[in-house]
């Protein structure tokens, strides 16, 4: 399990590329769950948690990149209230 401190060290390339591994890495263990030679059940919680931690990193790296007046319409939850 990668920390989203150490993912946010990453370049946006190295994001992608894990993203790329993860994603694939959960295809290869539900087709093995599928075809009954999966065990590890539990590793399909943690590696959907994985590819949202990088989802969420690359989103926050984009929004950061992005200037400032473009995000100025957006609300947050807790300002629509």
């Amino acid at each position: 399990m990668t920390k989203a401190r150490e993912l946010r060290a990453m370049s946006p390339e190295d994001l992608n590329d894990r993203l790329g591994q993860l994603k694939r890495e959960l295809l290869e263990l539900r087709f093995a769950i599928a075809t009954g030679q999966g065990t590890q059940t539990a590793k399909l919680g943690e590696l959907r948690r994985e590819i949202a931690r990088v989802e969420t990193v690359r989103r926050e790296t984009a929004l950061a990149a992005e200037p400032r007046e473009r995000r100025r319409g957006r609300t947050t939850r807790s300002a629509r209230r």
